[in-house]
Order: C-alpha cells, then sequence, then structure tokens
C-alpha cells in the first residue's frame, strides 16, 4: 500500500513540475487578493489580515503545503488600496519550494449602481530544489526497493535556486448582485527553469463570476438578518492545465456553508465542503474575525484511504475603520458581500 501511495505521489508531483501550475485554493473567497489583485483593500475596515494554509493528500509521503499571507490596507478615496502577498508552497520528498512576495495597488470607480475596480501586482519569486532528496532509477531495485546509501550517476542540476520578478493584474465588477472578475499572473513569463534551458512560466488565467439570491427579500430585515444563497464559479488555465471550482454558499448571520465541486481537463476532481464562521463582528465599525474550514474528497482516479483528501483552514481580522465614511461608493453592492 505505501509503495502504491508513493508511486502515486510521484506521478502527482511529476505532473505539477512539468506544467508549473500554481496553487490552487478551495477557500478562494477566504484569500481574495490571492484570487485577484483588484479585490485587494476591498473591505469595511481599516486593515486587513488573511492566512490560508492548504495541506494537499495528507496521507501521500512528502508534503504538499501551501500557505498565502496577506495585508492590505484600505484607502476609501481610491476605492481600493495598497497590500502586501507572500506565498509559499513545499512539494515532495526533494522540498521543491516556491516563496513569492509582492506589492499590489487597487483602484475602483463607481456609483450606488456598479463598483470596477482595477488591480495591479509585481514583486519577486525564488524556486529551489533538494537535488539530494531527489530518488532515480539506478537508486531502485526491482526486488528490495529503495537501495540503501546507493549514489545516483544522474548530473546535478545546474541550478537548484532561482530568483525572478513577477507581475499580474485584475480587473473585478460588481452590479447589484452580480459580480464578475478576472486575473492574470506571470504576465511578463519568468524563467524558472533549474536545467539551464529556459523554461517560461505559462500566464495564469483565472476567472470568476457570483451570484448574490436574497432568500428574505420581501421581509424587513437588516442585510445582515437576512438569508443568502450565493452561486459562484471560478475557471483556471495555465498552459496545459485547466480546472474549475462549481458551488454555492448559503450564508445566514454569522455562519457561511458551502458545497463544490472542483472539475478540469481530465474530469471530475473532488468534492469540497466548507464552513465559514464570523466569531466577531463590530457591523459600525467594520472590526471582523473570520474562521474558515474546508475539506476536499476525490471524486475520481484518487482514491481516498491513500490519499485522506485535502484541509484547508483560514483566519481572517480586519481591524475597524471609521465607519460608513471609510468606504467609497456608499450604498453600492461590493464584492466582500458575496463571501
Amino acid at each position: 500500500m505505501k509503495l502504491k501511495a508513493g508511486i502515486l505521489f510521484l506521478l502527482v508531483f511529476s505532473f505539477s513540475a512539468v506544467f508549473s501550475q500554481d496553487h490552487q485554493y478551495s477557500q478562494f473567497f477566504n484569500s481574495p487578493v490571492y484570487l485577484n489583485p483588484a479585490l485587494n483593500g476591498q473591505f469595511e475596515g481599516n486593515l486587513r489580515m488573511s492566512l490560508i494554509y492548504r495541506n494537499q493528500y495528507t496521507s501521500l509521503p512528502g508534503n504538499l503545503d501551501y500557505l498565502s499571507a496577506s495585508i492590505d490596507y484600505n484607502v476609501p478615496r481610491f476605492g481600493g488600496g495598497f497590500g502586501l502577498l507572500f506565498t509559499r508552497s513545499s512539494e515532495g520528498t526533494a522540498y521543491l519550494k516556491k516563496n513569492s512576495i509582492s506589492g499590489v495597488y487597487s483602484y475602483s470607480v463607481g456609483s450606488q449602481d456598479y463598483v470596477l475596480s482595477f488591480g495591479l501586482q509585481a514583486g519577486a519569486t525564488n524556486r529551489s530544489i533538494d537535488f539530494s532528496k531527489l530518488l532515480f532509477g539506478d537508486q531502485i531495485d526491482p526486488s528490495i526497493g529503495v537501495i540503501p546509501r546507493q549514489q545516483t550517476s544522474a548530473d546535478p542540476f545546474p541550478y537548484n535556486n532561482k530568483f525572478y520578478f513577477d507581475s499580474g493584474v485584475g480587473i473585478n465588477l460588481v452590479v447589484k448582485d452580480f459580480m464578475i472578475g478576472a486575473s492574470m499572473q506571470h504576465l511578463n513569463r519568468p524563467n524558472e527553469s533549474f536545467t539551464g534551458t529556459p523554461y517560461k512560466v505559462p500566464v495564469r488565467t483565472t476567472a470568476h463570476l457570483s451570484y448574490r439570491l436574497d432568500l428574505d427579500w420581501n421581509d424587513n430585515l437588516y442585510e445582515y438578518e437576512k438569508s443568502y444563497v450565493i452561486p459562484s464559479v471560478v475557471v483556471y488555465n495555465q498552459g496545459k492545465a485547466y480546472s474549475y471550482n462549481a458551488g454555492l454558499q448559503y450564508k445566514r448571520r454569522s455562519v457561511n456553508a458551502g458545497l463544490w465541486y472542483r472539475g478540469g481537463a481530465d474530469g471530475p476532481n473532488a468534492i469540497v465542503i466548507s464552513f465559514i464562521f464570523d466569531l466577531f463582528i463590530n457591523r459600525e465599525g467594520g472590526e471582523k474575525l473570520r474562521l474558515g474550514v474546508s475539506h476536499d474528497v476525490p471524486a475520481q482516479r484518487l482514491n481516498y484511504g491513500n490519499t485522506s483528501g485535502t484541509t484547508e483552514g483560514s483566519i481572517v481580522y480586519e481591524t475597524p475603520g471609521s465607519g460608513e465614511g471609510n468606504v467609497r461608493f456608499n450604498g453600492a453592492r461590493r464584492c466582500y458581500d458575496f463571501y
């Protein structure tokens, strides 16, 4: 069983390395700056701090861990603001790591009927690998498996540590109960090759669409007292890799429950269950503390017993602002109303 799991892991790792696909979060709504830089600074408070962690295929040998942390500042006269985004990934027993930090700027135009936001992102990325942890064919015996202390004759990579500049853009439109947005990352197509032969990172394109359905539209209730169903679709494309998340959230007061279907070019991938809890809300000042958790259950090729699925956790804190004056286009629906 362990041998099969190890082989499965190597296949997953090889696919990721060959196509250089960026990681994706099931709780995309709890990492808005990673999803789309146009969502930077789009909240009611003064300062927002977000952290999300993804542990993929928990039972497989080696780690597939992903983390994103952001801090963004709401500037009311921009209808957006300034921010910083840090992402980290660690994949496999060879410790293929990628660390990235970037600055984000966003600006919005609109009225009480719509809000159109634009975002710019630029920063630096470091990609590294531990060649000594890789396993090659001449280190494996058909009978006993891995040969202890066997040295490989394979040539090491000319480079095992790469730094490069990276950039991205985004746009987002909210019109009443509809939201649609798109972003593009790696616009400058940086070279991340370890071998010396140039390999340019494919542009990652993300598109997302959401609708907010008011279940209590005929009742005389405050917004935060109502119940909503929010269906959403998020589509990712990067090189030859294509995937999507489709599903909905049920939101009532301080609880948000979601059910999602993750698919791609090769067929179904996972069923995702998510929960968000707003542990504290100061509605007058815009202060909020949010906790999110989700779990992916493989729906096809991968066996749940061997992988234990994928788990994500997130936490978001918004410091209090100056009330309604801290948000431009008062009365208009904003992106944060959809999650």
